[in-house]
């Protein structure tokens, strides 16, 4: 997880998105004697293409949920939207369920989001895996630095959380689209949560927006468990925010439409 334990926990964090990526048959060819293995000419063994595109020109407010409309209709696996000193690119990797959705994905290239047009071209794996280490990395460092003089922006968006009216709900985002009740059970382990009252958001198709909202026995709770904020399920790392029921009540109705 991303504590406050430095860059060594960056790296703890890199080495667990590895084994997913490893374990995770969209992440790596399996070697098996056993599976299906293409061969091309003269009977050498060529793996599949890794199933992942670049894009560029993304509008600098464009999340996770916009790639999936931007992409509707394909099998997206994993989102990372690529930060450069805690900002925003513009730049987003995405990874799909195979190489035939590449190549329908890569149609959409010029298209527009918003008003900008989006480049979409292929890339390589390691191209994906370089940028979820910097984005590890930059974390690990920040983290390691904190108690001396965090960045500006970054210290004013925890005084922003602290100061926030808070009830017994939170809204967790960035999660894996793959999320369970039960793995965010378990990441707020050590506090007072509701666990029949979260609330996985999903699109009308029903598929995970990568948002959830969670309930906690007391206000008092809640702002106790946003120690959790910016720490991991999984190979992502969570952001969480004060939320309301009202707000927790609209997501789920959401959902069900």
């Amino acid at each position: 997880m991303l504590g406050r334990g430095g860059v060594s926990d960056g790296y703890e964090v890199g080495s667990k998105r590895q084994r997913m990526m490893e374990s995770n048959p969209y992440f790596a060819v399996s070697s098996s004697a056993g599976g299906f293995q293409p061969y091309g000419y003269g009977g050498v063994y060529q793996p599949p293409p890794f199933p992942v595109v670049r894009l560029r020109g993304l509008p600098f407010n464009c999340t996770d949920i916009d790639i999936f409309k931007f992409f509707a209709g394909l099998d997206i696996v994993d989102v990372l939207l690529v930060n450069k000193n805690g900002r925003f690119s513009g730049e987003a990797f995405v990874v799909f369920a195979g190489s035939v959705q590449v190549d329908f994905a890569l149609r959409r290239d010029r298209q527009n989001m918003g008003r900008r047009y989006v480049e979409v071209f292929r890339c390589k794996r390691q191209d994906y895996y370089n940028a979820v280490a910097a984005e590890v990395n930059y974390e690990g460092i920040y983290d390691n630095d904190y108690q001396g003089s965090p960045p500006p922006s970054r210290a004013k968006r925890f005084s922003d959380k602290d100061q926030m009216e808070y009830t017994e709900i939170l809204k967790m985002r960035g999660l894996p689209f793959s999320v369970t009740k039960s793995d965010i059970a378990e990441f707020f382990a050590e506090f007072k949560l509701i666990e029949e009252r979260i609330h996985i958001a999903c699109r009308p198709d029903g598929k995970a927006t990568g948002e959830a909202y969670v309930e906690f026995a007391s206000a008092e709770e809640a702002k106790k468990a946003m120690s959790k904020d910016k720490m991991t399920i999984g190979s992502r790392y969570v952001e969480l925010f004060p939320s309301t029921p009202g707000e927790a009540r609209r997501a789920e109705s959401r959902s069900r439409q």
